[in-house]
């Protein structure tokens, strides 16, 4: 059913009849409104679509033009010659079918879009601003009338003869405006019929054009297509005639793989896990290794077998030494450790199976583990910490700021070699403070199991959450009691140390808080990394707070006698007037490693951090997470969060030039300006934001601006 017609003399009238059919214009006006809007911006979106279609049809065709085909042999038959030459027939089918298709698109949005854009804007909206002054004049109308109606009829005649021409006056102008309101609906409802219509007719027209250009096209491809059916044809009968015998070929390959296997230069090669460490999280990273025997040299690159690209650079390494993990020293199966000439650290694999972890260790002339020995070592050298003059205690940062990887792996490597241990003095200039603290904490780290021991990592946790810190005093010291004895032994000469360096808080700017925080994930790492795990650090930072304020008191069931004839034996071989070199303190002791007997070893110490500087030893540059002027924190904070604390935001130069030696390390020269420096979760490590890439920046490398 169509609409009714508005009749010019309703408009006088005005009556609810009237309003509605005026407003069945209105609602169909609008509706034409918005899907002519709709289908500008679909006939829009079709031509854009034409053109990107002819542009994907352009390229198709001149990658059909470039390629030429390789067929088998040294010679061609006249089918494979038809075959070939079939793509450029091709190229040039669809280039000819575009060119007419680029006319019809060039023309399209004045076929098209233009007069429908025109229509609206000028008819459709001239309506709308009809009504808007139909709607105006209504309103004023009706009130100038209810006003006049209002007025008292004991008024003065001339004053109710002035309201009375007033209200003809509007009334007069308001079926003028009503007039004219009705006429411009009904005119735009009969023009839509055609200048609405036209641009579409015109618009198909040109299609139709363009797809009969195809079709004169196709004719004319006719003959050659009929050619190169045939060509297919029989190029497809000779590939069958061929088939079975390719197919008899591949089963003999698969029923004796290792008679066709092609035999490969690579002495092996394969898929490997690699273990990454970075902050307090380890993740597993698939690789593709290859190894060659001659040169021991390694390759890794980083592989997406799902998207079958690379995603890294390839990476490489001469081979050192490959050992086996034992089970029970990781939670992971099938894995081993390598060790580089040219790269520092252990690096751990896992294989994909036990035997292919056995076929790489065969390739890599791998060896089993040796029984650890870290504990002893360990104790020793802290042995040395409590017995070593305190000059370097004042360090600023002292086990915060953090060495020079290279520096710390060329250390551990030296001491740890009988070798070359010999050659280390550790008062001399070769090894700054802040080397040989991360020698120690790297040290403590990579240790197979933490110095509080898995068994009771839950036990420290949970007595940290108690309420009531006496509660968490006495049950910390009870937890210490159950530990293995030499464990104990350890802990009480490390707490006894930290409790030291804690109280030179002052001039080293290190509390019992940011001990907390630099020992505490080390001494109680979890066995497994989870996020919950990751959500106890700073239960586990409380815990060692509480160890090193409360040290006499947890330390007053240990046995102090190994300990004591420890330092007594180390006092008698000390030499305060010469250097302080590895040879000097080699030591006899039978211990234990989670209350297994361990055989008697000769012990390097690795490290000393408060050794005696000579006046020309280098110290660290200043701590930038600390300044001079604030007030240094009281040693009996316990609280997690009372580390020092840097302003965010702030900037910052580079006083050295730095390599990075992690994807997630910056890389700068001196005088480098940093954006947006904070404090890292890393300790020894900052934030920020260099050339819009953030990274990680060594605290001590940098000055705060």
């Amino acid at each position: 059913m169509g609409l009714p017609a508005l009749e010019f003399s309703d408009c006088y009238l005005d009556s609810p009849q009237f309003r509605d059919r005026l407003k069945s214009h209105e609602l169909e006006l609008d509706k034409t409104n918005k899907f002519i809007k709709e289908l500008i911006k679909d006939g829009k979106a079709l031509i854009q679509a034409l053109k990107n279609l002819s542009t994907a049809k352009r390229k198709f065709a001149e990658s059909l033009n470039e390629f030429k085909f390789q067929c088998i042999g040294d010679a061609e038959t006249d089918d494979e010659i038809c075959i070939a030459k079939s793509l450029q027939e091709f190229a040039g089918v669809l280039q000819n079918l575009e060119d007419e298709r680029t006319r019809m698109i060039e023309n399209a949005d004045d076929v098209l879009i233009m007069p429908l854009e025109r229509f609206r804007k000028e008819q459709i909206s001239a309506a709308k601003e009809a009504k808007k002054k139909y709607d105006k004049e209504t309103e004023k109308y009706c009130a100038v009338l209810e006003k006049h109606l209002s007025l008292s009829a004991k008024k003065k005649e001339a004053h109710l003869h002035e309201a009375d021409s007033q209200v003809d006056h509007v009334r007069q102008h308001f079926y003028e405006v009503s007039l004219e309101y009705v006429f411009k609906v009904q005119e735009v409802q009969e023009r839509k019929m055609f200048d609405f219509v036209e641009p579409l007719l015109a618009f198909l027209q040109g299609l139709f054009t363009y797809y009969h250009h195809g079709y004169e096209l196709a004719k004319d491809f006719n003959h050659f297509k009929t050619d190169l059916t045939i060509s297919i044809q029989n190029t497809r009968n000779r590939f069958e005639s061929t088939r079975s015998e390719v197919e008899c070929l591949m089963r003999k390959m698969k029923e004796n793989p290792h008679e066709h296997k092609s035999i490969s230069h690579d002495t092996m090669e394969g898929y490997l896990f690699v273990q990454e460490k970075r902050s307090f999280v380890s993740t597993w990273v698939k690789h593709y290794c290859t190894y060659h025997r001659e040169p021991k040299r390694v390759t890794m690159v980083l592989f997406d077998q799902k998207s079958g690209g690379k995603v890294g650079e390839e990476e490489s390494f001469t081979l050192k030494s490959c050992t086996r993990r034992k089970t029970d020293s990781i939670e992971k199966r099938f894995c081993f450790d390598v060790e580089a000439v040219d790269r520092p650290g252990v690096i751990t694999m896992q294989a994909l199976s036990e035997e292919d972890r056995r076929l790489w260790m065969e390739a890599m002339d791998g060896r089993e583990p040796v029984r650890c020995q870290g504990y002893t070592l360990i104790l020793c050298v802290y042995i040395c910490l409590v017995l070593s003059c305190p000059t370097g205690i004042d360090e600023q940062g002292l086990y915060r700021i953090v060495g020079v990887n290279s520096r710390v792996q060329k250390l551990l490597g030296l001491a740890m070699d009988p070798k070359t241990c010999a050659d280390v003095e550790l008062d001399s200039t070769e090894w700054e403070i802040k080397t040989i603290t991360s020698a120690i904490k790297y040290y403590l780290r990579m240790l197979p199991a933490p110095l509080m021991t898995y068994q009771y990592q839950r036990s420290f946790i949970k007595a940290a959450k108690l309420d009531n810190q006496e509660a968490r005093i006495t049950e910390i010291h009870s937890i210490i009691h159950r530990l293995p004895e030499k464990n104990r032994q350890m802990l009480d000469l490390l707490t006894k140390h930290l409790a030291n360096v804690a109280s030179h808080h002052q001039q080293n700017l290190m509390t019992v808080a940011n001990l907390g925080v630099v020992f505490g994930p080390t001494l109680l790492r979890p066995q497994e990394e989870t996020v919950a795990a990751i959500m106890d650090i700073k239960f586990q930072n409380i815990v060692v707070e509480i160890l090193i304020e409360n040290h006499e008191r947890v330390s007053q069931t240990v046995s102090c006698s190994t300990q004591s004839n420890t330092q007594t034996w180390m006092t008698a071989q000390v030499s305060k007037s010469q250097p302080l070199s590895l040879t000097a303190y080699h030591i006899t002791l039978s211990l234990d490693i989670h209350n297994g007997p361990l055989h008697a070893v000769t012990v390097v110490i690795v490290a000393v951090v408060c050794v005696s500087l000579s006046p020309a030893s280098p110290r660290s540059p200043s701590w930038p997470m600390f300044s001079a002027s604030s007030s240094p924190q009281p040693a009996s904070s316990t609280s997690s969060d009372s580390s020092p604390i840097s302003v965010p935001g702030r900037k910052a130069r580079a006083l050295y030039a730095c390599k990075a030696e992690h994807i997630s390390e910056l890389s700068f020269i001196a005088g480098t300006v940093f954006e947006n420096v904070h404090p890292s979760r890393e300790p020894g490590w900052l934030e920020g934001i260099l050339d819009g890439r953030k990274g990680l920046i060594p605290e001590n490398y940098v000055e705060f601006l």
